[in-house]
């Protein structure tokens, strides 16, 4: 694998930008409408967010100073004047009128009217809440950190969720966020953004408690380990057990119709054949199945 390496002290803030945007993605959007002392309102979307601790809730979002000449956007201004703000959750169906709020309109410009959106009075601060939004949480902003002094560097905005307001549509039966429902968008680089559907979502299950710790990959045989036909993900799958099946269990199988004809001396290349079957085995959910196959 050829690699292009990248030397951050000779490259600059704009190729720094494109490329980590590109490969830290996606990244979720938090739209923060705040206030400032003067009671003008602010709207604006930010894709380097996240949450970062649940006991206290806590969201962090980073406004940059602007590359060219080092400027701070109004977020920022706003949230060291009133320490407030409403993260506002973006779906598929609003993304194109959030990203008009992103110019860098005057500060007496409110961006909830040039987007097209509604204020919604939040009920524990001051910054409105876009009522457009599925998801709203309004914030306080338990401290503000500076993590450079030239053009493009963050200011870590660490936010405490207060209060949240979710629509009721985007829950399911058990009253849980539906990430079917929620229709959710991401920001990748450049102009590119991407959007949660059903036919992307998938799950992984978390490793069963009373199963133990898997048996991980360094215990595997070396044939399988190294398989050119199994992937990493197939591989991740097969580390979670957490005991390999027995030679009964595996002679078991040996002798079902299934697996009959795999063994058959006259067939050529039978190593790739068995780890094409374990790899179709582990496409249908049966890993014990498929260590069977890989262990004959």
């Amino acid at each position: 694998m050829s690699l292009k390496t990248i030397d951050i002290s000779s490259a600059t803030a704009s190729e720094i930008q494109g490329y980590l945007h590109a490969a830290i993605a996606p990244r979720p959007i938090c739209f923060a409408s705040t206030i400032d002392k003067n009671g003008t309102v602010n709207l604006s979307p930010f894709s380097f967010f996240n949450v970062v601790s649940v006991n206290p809730p806590i969201c962090v979002f980073s406004p940059t100073t602007r590359a060219q000449d080092n400027s701070t956007k109004h977020t920022l201004e706003n949230v060291l004047e009133i320490p407030e703000c409403v993260i506002n959750i973006i779906s598929y169906e609003m993304v194109q009128q959030a990203y008009l709020t992103s110019a860098d309109y005057p500060k007496e410009v409110n961006e909830f009217s040039k987007g097209g959106f509604t204020e919604l009075a939040s009920e524990t601060i001051r910054p409105p809440r876009v009522a457009e939004s599925r998801i709203q949480l309004e914030c306080v902003v338990n401290d503000v950190i500076s993590l450079g002094k030239n053009g493009g560097a963050g200011n870590l905005i660490i936010a405490e969720v207060k209060r949240m307001h979710i629509n009721e549509a985007i829950l399911d039966n058990n009253g849980k966020i539906d990430p079917h429902k929620l229709d959710l968008v991401a920001r990748l680089g450049g102009d590119w953004y991407c959007r949660v559907t059903s036919d992307n979502l998938f799950k992984i299950a978390k490793p069963a408690e009373k199963s133990g710790i898997g048996i991980g990959i360094d215990a595997f045989p070396g044939e399988v380990r190294h398989s050119t036909i199994l992937t990493g993900n197939n591989l991740g799958l097969l580390a979670l057990v957490h005991a390999l099946p027995s030679n009964e269990e595996i002679e078991a199988f040996r002798n079902t119709e299934e697996i009959k004809e795999l063994l058959d001396p006259r067939i050529e290349n039978r190593i790739t054949q068995l780890h094409l079957k374990a790899k179709d085995l582990l496409e249908h959910g049966r890993v014990m199945d498929a260590w069977k196959v890989l262990l004959m």
